[in-house]
């Protein structure tokens, strides 16, 4: 296997405290119902989303450039997209009214982070982390 290039893991590690961030946020916002809290955690979706879509477009330019597809670089590639993809529609939720967004925000952002989680787990375990063959 081709070991992993350092710009695609710090992509890949950054979504996880970015994710994490944010369902803390929604915790302490569900029992505190300090409004500043869930501002904390749309920002940090934003990040983790934008860190996550970097990391899918950087996995799925190397799958294309591999010859062999193995399963676990398209389950690595799914379980990134699945990530993007709840985490853009946590990002939609968290966008309305503080009030509005109970209890679908810290759903969503529980099941984004757990995503994250796997998804890196994945991506370290599949790839190489350099060294001699």
């Amino acid at each position: 296997m081709r070991p992993i290039h350092p710009l695609h893991a710090v992509l890949l590690a950054a979504t996880v405290p970015l994710f994490l961030g944010a369902l803390l946020s929604d915790i302490a916002y569900g029992r505190s119902e300090q409004v500043q809290w869930n501002n904390f955690a749309s920002w940090l979706i934003v990040g983790g989303m934008v860190f996550c879509g970097c990391a899918l477009l950087w996995a799925f330019i190397g799958l294309l450039r591999r010859h062999g597809r193995t399963g676990q670089a398209l389950l690595f590639l799914g379980l990134l997209f699945a990530t993007f993809i709840i985490g853009f529609v946590d990002a939609l939720v968290h966008a309305k009214d503080a009030w509005a967004i109970m209890p679908e925000g810290p759903i969503l952002s529980f099941i984004v982070t757990v995503l994250a989680i796997a998804a890196t787990w994945v991506g370290f375990s599949s790839l190489r982390a350099g060294g001699a063959e």
